[in-house]
């Protein structure tokens, strides 16, 4: 039953998840935490948070260490082969159709809709993370760290890969 769900987890959110890895996200959120319960938000937050730290694409390796958390090897399997396989049968029947259309107005336009719908999933999930790190942190370490980040990644230009490490430091040393 557990390598079922862990398919259908990761399927439905693969395959209705358009945009790329970080599209999912939201969408595994509600899977893993909301639908089958298997992490709190905040285990969920930590996993986001490694699987951004390590190089390649972010749904793959999240649904690797899920899988694998709740099912062993096999379940690692399991919920790799369901994220990649939408993309593989979406890629294949959406490149033969666009290929057909790819001048149409109408395909332009599909992409800057869909746009905006991402960004307010991952807006409602930071939402989410940042409401969790207050209750269990204080609104102090919260501020601390959300403007740390923010410092390093947009003025410092320092890579999300080392904010992520240098903030899960911080946690170990003065939040452990």
């Amino acid at each position: 039953m557990i390598y079922w769900e862990l398919f259908v987890a990761f399927f439905i959110a693969n395959i209705v998840g358009y945009g790329g890895g970080p599209a999912t996200i939201p969408l595994v959120e509600y899977e893993v935490v909301t639908r089958y319960g298997w992490m709190t938000v905040e285990e969920f937050g930590e996993v986001v948070a490694l699987s951004n730290a390590l190089p390649g694409p972010i749904a793959t390796k999240m649904a690797g260490y899920i899988g694998f958390a709740e099912a062993g090897v096999l379940g690692a399997g399991v919920a790799l082969f369901a994220t990649v396989m939408p993309s593989l049968i979406l890629m294949i029947i959406m490149l033969s159709i666009l290929m057909r259309f790819k001048d149409s107005p109408k395909v332009k336009k599909l992409s800057a809709f869909v746009r905006p719908t991402i960004a307010v999933l991952l807006g409602a999930m930071t939402v989410r993370f940042i409401e969790t790190s207050y209750f269990d942190n204080g609104w102090l370490q919260t501020i601390f760290l959300l403007g740390s980040s923010y410092y390093l990644m947009e003025v410092r230009r320092m890579h999300p890969a080392f904010v992520i490490l240098l903030a899960l430091l911080y946690g170990g040393i003065f939040l452990g």
